[in-house]
Parts: structure tokens; sequence; C-alpha cells
């Protein structure tokens, strides 16, 4: 007997036997998403997953429907002669009966819809992959051109680049399909890149790889066809950007309608109908508590998804240990000893010295570590003011009490990660600002005769903003004995850009095999500067849609403080004349809901979606949703200071 595994497996085998031309799509969508998935395992997860989803939902339906109080129905049947049947009252039991049809429909429905989606998404980041390609094949074409220049063959620039994954993203991916497919799989580099060709999700590859094959076969210059695309795929830059800032604002506009505005016009809505026929607090609390926060989950996925990763990059780097074996004699000098243990000693305080000397710049470089601050200090100070809070005979005061310093505990984790992380991203873009020009002058001074080592030298006495102090780093490494090629690394690994690693490596591949790269530097220069000019454009176009965020945000918390200021206290105060000798206006019921707990949805609603919103405008505006912690925190204090000190 198989396990149970096994046999799922050998049933969705069976499945696609049935009809593989229905799953072909399927399986050079998984193929060109890169998901390292067969088809058979993917379908089986597929099917496992729409059945979880589908119980879920039917459960929740069905519970949902058993806690709601219905009222008695009396129905009446026509048939298709329109006689009239009897009336008759549904019973306890035919309910039951209809509920569990209701779920066992909700299930159907809802694992159709997953399976659906499931088909479906393999496509989708398949999608997105060929975004991620196009958006980086220029500087994966000029790295290519510089190794060309230099003298290397094809095969080694692809294992070159291949290995440069965390600089060139998906397009390095592709390339590494070709290196795998000649060394493990035996193929020549024609049929890999033909392979590569089939497979690849973008067209702007396919087209590249087709004339790449052309051109070796037929022994053209090689060099020279490279050198036409860098200038043709940096002038193309622009357009794929242009496509890309489309789908965000069609992303943007979707969010502000779906989560912002209709969550606003539900609100409204359920407040008149609790007027009505008693308060919807149920309804209320599924969308403020479940909606909002999954659907805005949903739209940082999606960006996410389609965007391109800019806030740090990490070069992998080969360490050698030096060992000791036992059948090796190591022979020692005089004062050795004392030497390391005082090495050994300085490694282990040279962080703290660091930290005692500069201590926000620690934070500054890395703004994660504030968390191992703040993050103690929010929980000292949740359990202090829990501690200190006197006991209420009415847990819905207890809990509106308690909210305010539970937000103000939220503040302090998220501000100061928020505020570090502006500070070094500041840094960052000044630096990336000066980047163009930096190379543009690196190459004039080679281009006179001058080695790489002369031009840094030179550069040092040049204005060139906050680089300068970065070039005179550079400089120093350089004179204390460090080759060119690492004083390049150790700047890129310092700031940890994009930008700036994509044009280090350009200069130590090319500076590695010719001594004349004032055209590497003039290509670096142009990549550089394109990249600026892309970052800028997408800030500004997202700039409006991250005021429009702000704008509806602030409306949103308006009219929800006009709900409590105006209607929900006017209500409370009512009542409570009518009722002379009652309970007191806070405690007024709606229906049978208390108007503090009201009052208290309707606060949570504005704090969902001041953190929620936060972090979607950063996703949007700086393709970072740590660049959106800020966001969430301003959005977090306007709402605290409206319902504390406004209201």
């Amino acid at each position: 007997m198989l396990p149970v595994q096994a046999q799922f497996r050998r049933l969705v085998r069976w499945w696609v036997r049935r009809d593989p031309p229905r799953y072909r799509g399927l399986h050079e969508d998984l193929a060109s998403a890169n998901s390292g998935v067969t088809l058979d395992r993917y379908l089986l997860r597929t099917f496992l997953a729409s059945g979880l989803f589908g119980i879920f939902w039917a459960v929740l339906g069905f519970l949902v429907m058993r806690l709601s109080v219905l009222p008695v129905v009396k129905v009446r049947v026509y048939t298709v002669f329109a006689l009239r049947l009897p009336g008759f009252v549904l019973t306890d039991a035919a309910i039951a009966l209809l509920q569990v049809v209701a779920s066992a429909v909700i299930f159907l429905l809802t694992a159709y819809a997953a399976y659906t989606f499931f088909l479906r998404y393999p496509s989708i980041l398949k999608q997105s992959r060929a975004i991620r390609i196009n958006l980086l094949l220029h500087s994966a074409v000029s790295y290519m051109y510089a190794m060309r220049q230099g003298g290397a063959e094809m095969m080694t620039i692809f294992r070159a680049i291949s290995a440069s994954a965390a600089v060139y993203g998906e397009a390095a991916h592709e390339f590494r399909r070709v290196v795998r497919d000649t060394d493990y799989f035996g193929y020549d580099q024609i049929t890999a890149l033909r392979h590569l060709q089939d497979t690849t999700p973008s067209e702007k590859l396919q087209q590249f790889i087709q004339d790449l094959v052309s051109v070796i076969e037929s022994g053209g210059d090689v060099l020279g066809f490279l050198d036409a695309r860098v200038r043709i795929y940096q002038e193309d830059a622009r357009f794929e950007q242009k496509t890309f800032l489309t789908t965000l604002q069609l992303a943007a506009e979707a969010y502000v309608t779906l989560f912002v505005a209709g969550p606003l016009f539900i609100i409204i809505v359920m407040v008149v109908m609790g007027l009505m026929s008693g308060a919807p607090i149920l309804e209320l609390s599924i969308v403020i508590y479940v909606l909002i926060p999954l659907g805005s989950l949903f739209f940082i996925l999606a960006i996410d998804a389609i965007s391109i990763k800019t806030e740090t990059v990490e070069r992998y780097t080969e360490e050698r240990w030096l060992r000791e074996f036992i059948d090796v004699r190591i022979e020692g000098r005089p004062g050795e000893e004392q030497s390391s243990r005082q090495l050994e000693w300085y490694d282990r305080v040279r962080n703290l010295r660091t930290f005692v000397r500069h201590p926000l710049q620690a934070f500054l470089v890395e703004p994660n570590r504030t968390f191992y601050v703040t993050v103690p200090v929010a929980l000292a100070y949740v359990l202090l003011t829990v501690l200190a809070t006197p006991a209420y005979a009415d847990p819905e005061i207890l809990v509106d009490v308690l909210d305010d310093h539970i937000i103000v505990a939220l503040l302090i984790v998220l501000l100061p990660f928020g505020i570090a992380h502006q500070v070094w991203r500041t840094k960052v873009m000044r630096l990336e600002a000066a980047t163009p020009e930096f190379l543009n002058r690196l190459s004039g001074i080679n281009q006179v005769g001058l080695t790489l080592a002369q031009a840094i030298t030179i550069l040092v006495k040049a204005d060139l903003g906050v680089l300068t102090y970065e070039i005179r780093k550079v400089k120093r490494d350089i004179d204390w004995g460090a080759s060119v090629q690492e004083a390049l690394v150790r700047f890129e690994e310092r700031i940890r850009t994009p930008t700036i690693a994509r044009a280090v490596t350009l200069i130590t591949t090319a500076s590695r095999m010719t001594g004349n790269i004032s055209e590497v530097l003039n290509i670096a220069a142009r990549d550089a500067a394109i990249s600026e000019n892309l970052k800028r454009e997408r800030e500004g176009e997202m700039f409006i849609y991250t005021a429009i965020i702000y704008l509806v945000f602030v409306v949103f918390v308006f009219v929800v403080a006009v709900i409590d200021v105006q209607f929900l206290s006017a209500l409370a105060d009512v009542n409570a004349l009518s009722a002379a000798g009652g309970p007191a206006a806070g405690a007024v019921p709606i229906g049978n809901t208390p108007i503090i707990t009201f009052e208290r949805l309707l606060y949570h609603g504005c704090l969902v979606q001041a953190l929620f919103s936060g972090l979607i405008a950063g996703q949007m505006g700086e393709a970072s949703i740590r660049a959106g912690v800020k966001h969430a925190a301003v959005m977090l204090i306007i709402a605290l200071v409206v319902f504390t000190v406004v209201i």
C-alpha cells in the first residue's frame, strides 16, 4: 500500500493524462515562472489548497449563519400553473438544512474560485518575471559588453552574469539556465541558448537570444552587436517604465476605490441601518478587522510581485579559512601569542566600541536594529500600563482606555524605524544622484591615459557632494594596499544599492581585463543616469497617488469623526435625556449595542485604515513596504490625535 501522498499523486497524473492539452499551457507557465515545481506536484497542491480554502469558508459561513438571529419566514409556493399552495413556516430543522445546503454551495464556489486562481497564478508570475527581466536586461547586456570588450568568451560571460543574480536579478537567473544546460545536461552553447529562448517569459530576451545566436553562428562581430543592443535597451527602459507605472496607477486607483472609499460608504450605510433595525456589529467588525486588512495585504503582495526590489543588494563573497591539521607542524615565533590574543580581543570589542562612539550610526546603517530597543520598550510600556490601570466594572471602558496605550506602544516601535530608514534612504538617494557625474569624470580622466587608481586620486579633490566622502574612503583603501577592485567592492558593500552595485560590477569586471575602460565607464554612467531618471520618474508619477491616499485617509477620519461627534454623541445625549435615571450617556444603546462599542469600532476602523494605507503608500511610491512605515506612523498619529484630543 502506497502512502496517501503517493496515491494522490497517481490520481493527479491520471487526471492530467485524460486531457494533456488542457494543462500544456500551465506546464509552460510553470517553466517560464521558474517555479521549480513539476506539473503533477503543482496540481496536487492546487487540489489540496482549493479544498482547504473551500472548507474554511464553508465552515465560516455555516457558523455565521448559525450565530445569526433569523426571523420567522413564511413561504408560499406557486406552481407553474399559477396555483397557490398552502403557505408554511420554516422550522428549525428546515433552517438547519438550508444552512447546510448553503454551506455546501459556498464550499463549491470558493473551492472552484481558488482552483481557478491557482491555475492562473503561474501565468501571473510569468508576466511578473517578464517585467523584471525587461527592466534589468539593459544592465545585464551592459555587463556582457564590458566582459566581451575584455576578450572573454561567451560561456565565461554567461557564468559571470549568472553568479551576479544579486545585482541583475531575474535576467541573471535566465542566463543561469544556459550554464545549467551546458554544465550539467551536456548541451552545447547554441542548443542551451535556443532552449532559453523557448522558455523565457520575456519577448525582449527571446529576440535578444535569437539575434545573438544568429551572430554567433554566422561568425559576426559579437562585440559590435552587444554595443548596439546596450544603446537600444537603455532607450527602451523608459518605455518599460511607463508600462510599469500604468499598472501601478491602476492598482492605486483600485485600492483607493475599494478599500478606502468603499469601507467608508459601508460604514455610513451600516450606521444608518443601525437606527432602523439594530446595530450591525458583526458586519461592521468583518469589514474593519477582516476585509480591509486582507484586501490591503492582497494589494501589497500584488504590487510587490511586479516591482523590482531596490532596498539592498547583497554580494555573496567566498571566504577562505586557514585551518590547522594535526599532521602539520606549525612553528610559532616569539611574541606571536600575545599579538594573537590582542587581535582576538580587539575583534570582540570592536563592534561594541563602534556602537558606543556612534550609537545612532548603527541604527541608520541598519534600521532593523531599532527593533532591538523599541520592541522591549513598547512591551514594558504596555505591561506597566496594564498594571497601573484600575479595574473598571464595565469591560467596554477598560478596552477603550487600553486602546490608546497600545497605539502609543505601536508608535514607539514604528516611528524610530521609519525615521532611521528615511534618513538612510535620503543619504543613499543623494549618493545615487551623484553617481552618473562620478562615472563621467572617471571616463574623461581614463581617456587621457591615466589608470583607474590615478583617476580616483584626482577625483578626491573634486566636489561631488556627499559622494566625495565615499571616494576618499576608496582612495584610503587603495593607499593602504587594497586593489582598485577591492576598494570599489567595499564601497558597494557600504552603500548597498542596485545602481552603485551595477556600476561597480561593470567597472571591476572591465578593469580586470583591460586598462582602457573609458567606453565601459561611459556605459556605466549612462546606465546609472537612466536608472536615476527612471526612479525619479516613478517617484514623481506616484507622488500624486501617495498624496491622494493621504487625502482620502484624512477624509475617512473626518467623516468618521463627524459621525461620532455629531451623530452618535447627540443620539446618546437624546436617549439619556429621554430616559431619566437610566444608564450613562456612553452606555446608551443603539438597539441592543452600547454606543461606546460603536465608537470603538469606528476608532479601530481609522487605525486599521491608517496602518495599511501607510504601507500601501510606501509600496507604491518607493517600491518598499519598509518605506511605508513612516507613512503608517504619521497616519496613526493623525487618527490618535483626532480621537483623543479633538473629539
